[in-house]
């Protein structure tokens, strides 16, 4: 009987999820020609928001932990550890205000409705992971647009997401190209708890009545420590939030 359960509350979830990316893909696609970047964030949001509605089909609940009053005149370097694609629809829209932007592999530029746009037009960045001397290249140029538009730039260091939800090695070049290129931005370390029981099970069937946890730690001035200590700080600060594993 659980197993019924699951499985047809599961297929309800990717209904309304599934509806809200084509809806929400044409609401970007207008909103973009029509009327420009502004209009095309809107619905980027409140596909978003959307988004984790559809989670609650699943008795799943998101809490953000400390979210803090960050300035708006100047950029964000958001730094998150990496469990699941379900990381990344509550930083868009509790950090809504700031304008998050992220870097993404290149893959997820094409054939996903909503998703693969957003990354194309909305001021994300897609790199090829089999070229890193490109892809330093292309970070380097979306950190400048970040830094200039007083946007936050999001990254996940481990590089690729931990099935399991144990934190995985950071890979520090990219984090040391955005910090190079965005001089004024104030970093704001988050710890993920959770998300990655989405999808233990290959995202079907989802899980029920998942808790998912956003620990905000107490934002960090880079100027105040060497590279290498900021590095070394910023990582042991998201893995000392990571709790359920």
């Amino acid at each position: 009987m659980k197993k019924i359960v699951v499985y047809s509350v599961s297929v309800i979830y990717y209904l309304f999820f599934l509806g809200c990316l084509v809806f929400f893909h044409v609401l970007q696609v207008l909103g973009y020609r029509l009327f420009g970047y502004a209009i095309h964030k809107k619905s980027v949001d409140y596909l978003n928001f959307m988004l984790l509605r559809c989670l609650n089909i699943l008795g799943a609940r998101i809490d953000f932990q400390k979210l803090p009053e960050l300035p708006k005149n100047r950029p964000l370097l958001i730094v998150s550890n990496h469990q699941s694609t379900y990381d990344i629809p509550p930083i868009i829209w509790y950090f809504r205000a700031h304008h998050p932007k992220f870097i993404s592999k290149k893959e997820l530029g094409k054939g996903i409705p909503s998703v693969s746009y957003n990354l194309r037009h909305g001021g994300s960045v897609l790199i090829d992971r089999k070229d890193s001397k490109a892809a330093l290249v292309a970070i380097t140029a979306f950190a400048q647009r970040v830094e200039k538009n007083n946007w936050a730039a999001v990254i996940f260091p481990e590089g690729t997401r931990s099935k399991t939800g144990v934190p995985r090695r950071f890979q520090r070049n990219g984090l040391k190209t955005l910090l190079e290129h965005m001089p004024r931005a104030l970093i704001v370390p988050i710890s993920v708890n959770n998300s990655w029981k989405l999808g233990k099970d290959n995202y079907f069937p989802m899980p029920l009545g998942i808790r998912l946890t956003f620990k905000i730690h107490d934002p960090i001035e880079p100027s105040h420590f060497s590279e290498d200590d900021l590095l070394d700080q910023l990582e042991a600060t998201i893995k000392s939030g990571i709790l359920d594993v």
